[in-house]
């Protein structure tokens, strides 16, 4: 038995994920998940309230960095910059558990339940990232326009960082972003070109 509520709660994420890999989400029954992670089904209900939400622990977290990074961005940052500048801590969050990120992505991808759930997270993500924003005075409907594009394209570098793993996630979230004000006629700065060279 784990002998913490945080190991416990490790060991049924792997869990999940190694039985949706095996027999796929829908296949899959919370008790299965709790056997193979060594507890029983009614620890598995204290930690999550069903078996979409083990892939999607620590949304909360994810939500609260990326604003606070919005919120405490130098005050001279256009809202593109701030975002990046939020994608930026967020990025490192998903390399440092990259073993864990990775088949979740590949799971999601291949079951309409958690896309749809994995959409409902984004439109959260953007709605709080379009808030801060506000706060930050930028307008409402350029902040808005601002959280989906770059929320967008923070999805579109995580997606080329899973493909090719060679280069980090800031790399490629650097050039989803350079690519961004290229698609939008805005010139690079030296420093984002710097960083995007192959």
């Amino acid at each position: 038995m784990p002998r913490s509520g945080a190991e416990a709660r490790r060991r049924l994420q792997q869990a999940a994920l190694e039985l949706y890999r095996e027999r796929g989400y829908d296949r899959t029954t919370a008790a299965e998940i709790a056997a193979r992670a060594g507890v029983n089904e009614r620890t598995f209900f204290r930690h999550f309230p069903d078996k979409r939400e083990v892939l999607f622990d620590g949304e909360a977290d994810l939500r609260d960095a990326l604003v606070r990074a919005v919120e405490e961005a130098p005050g001279d940052l256009a809202p593109l910059d701030m975002l990046l500048r939020a994608f930026r801590t967020a990025g490192r969050i998903l390399e440092e558990n990259r073993p864990f990120t990775e088949p979740r992505l590949a799971i999601i991808a291949v079951t309409p339940a958690l896309r749809e759930r994995d959409m409902a997270k984004a439109a959260s993500l953007v709605e709080a990232l379009t808030e801060a924003l506000r706060r930050r005075g930028v307008p409402g409907r350029l902040a808005g326009l601002a959280a989906q594009t770059g929320w967008g394209t923070f999805h579109h570098a995580a997606q080329a960082w899973i493909d090719d793993p060679s280069q980090d996630l800031e790399t490629h979230l650097l050039r989803a972003f350079a690519d961004l004000r290229a698609l939008s006629g805005a010139a690079p700065s030296a420093q984002d070109r710097a960083r995007t060279q192959p």
